[in-house]
């Protein structure tokens, strides 16, 4: 896929100060009475049909913004005049933090990859509602997922309360939740990988959930360092609780050597596919999984999608090579005949087939 002028220029500048440049200019557009117009026109696929439902909700492109893109919930409009079929703002937290001091990403030599070490910088949730209370009529129509996460100061015993505070706060302003059990890319301090750590988690926020009027899907979004059997884990609670999916997967500490942040980007991607396949083939392909890490391309897109995902999150494929990988994506979706997995909207009884990962 060739980039833009504009993307080559950004191409020279350092990797997060290049991603708020983006944003920024995205804004700017956005704010011309006529700019979610011309983004629409200009950037949004025309003439296709990928829309889908996926647990209980209505997507009109299988492909969305990843967390981490628009953490703080400042582009939802022109990312829905984009076309995007979702948007999944966060990490949220529970109070702003900066994040670790810069510079937090940078490349990682001519690898199309990236070594995050950001720490989650948010302006918190209230910063956040804030938006989403304030968005316009014309974004109503694209589904917005919150990435929840904890503040890197969090200390272990007080994080099942932090994520319940989080998830009750944006409770009635988002259509999905992801609950994000990898590790805080500031530092390995926190990545839950038994039941008993993964189920005091989640199990607030379903007890929560059942006393709302309304349903949100909850998924586990995954770390690509677990192991079979860890992986196994999160598939039987998936299995046994009310956990509606798996988002797969985060950035890599053990692809990075020194420690020094997580790898996200084209060395990622053959992991991030191997373990949506082995959810799916295990699940026997009845649980929603949202792939995403190492989306680069529209091939990529497509071999996620083969590989069982029911929706494709972009990440680092815009940072680096920009937000016309999506129309592109879109359109070679069409043209290859990807088809979409389907998903069954009952768990079934059967124990799932052990598979190889």
């Amino acid at each position: 896929m060739n980039k833009s002028v504009f993307q080559h220029i950004l191409g020279y500048l350092p990797a997060e100060l290049s991603h708020n440049v983006r944003l920024a200019g995205l804004r700017l557009v956005g704010s011309i009475p006529t700019g979610n117009w011309w983004l629409k026109m200009t950037m949004a696929p025309r003439n296709i049909n990928l829309g889908r439902n996926v647990f209980g909700l209505h997507f009109r492109n299988p492909i969305g913004v990843g967390a981490g893109i628009d953490p703080n919930a400042r582009c939802l409009n022109e990312f829905a005049a984009m076309g995007f079929g979702f948007i999944e703002i966060g990490t949220v937290t529970c109070q702003p933090q900066a994040g670790t001091p810069r510079p937090r990403i940078r490349r990682l030599g001519k690898t199309a990859s990236l070594i995050d070490n950001s720490g989650y910088p948010s302006k918190g949730m209230e910063y956040v509602l804030d938006k989403l209370r304030n968005r316009s009529k014309s974004s109503r129509d694209i589904v917005v997922g919150c990435c929840v996460g904890k503040l890197t100061a969090t200390q272990r015993a007080d994080t099942p309360k932090e994520y319940l505070r989080v998830f009750r706060n944006m409770y009635q302003y988002v259509d999905f939740f992801t609950v994000n059990i990898a590790a805080n890319t500031s530092a390995k301090l926190y990545v839950p990988r038994s039941r008993e750590e993964i189920l005091q988690l989640i199990e607030p926020l379903f007890e929560f959930r059942r006393g709302q009027q309304d349903y949100r899907p909850i998924l586990l979004k995954i770390s690509p360092d677990l192991t079979r059997e860890e992986i196994d884990t999160v598939i039987d609670i998936l299995i046994e609780t009310p956990l509606d999916g798996i988002e797969a997967v985060a950035g890599s500490y053990d692809m990075n050597p020194d420690s020094s942040g997580a790898i996200t980007g084209a060395m990622l991607t053959q992991r991030a596919i191997e373990v949506v396949k082995y959810i799916a083939k295990r699940t026997e392909g009845n649980y929603p999984i949202i792939g995403t890490g190492g989306m680069m391309t529209p091939d990529d897109i497509c071999d996620m999608i083969e590989a069982g995902a029911s929706l494709v999150a972009l990440n680092t494929g815009i940072r680096e090579n920009g937000l016309k990988l999506f129309k592109h994506s879109s359109r070679y979706l069409v043209d290859n005949r990807v088809e979409m997995p389907i998903n069954k909207p009952d768990k079934p009884n059967n124990e799932p087939q052990q598979t190889e990962l």
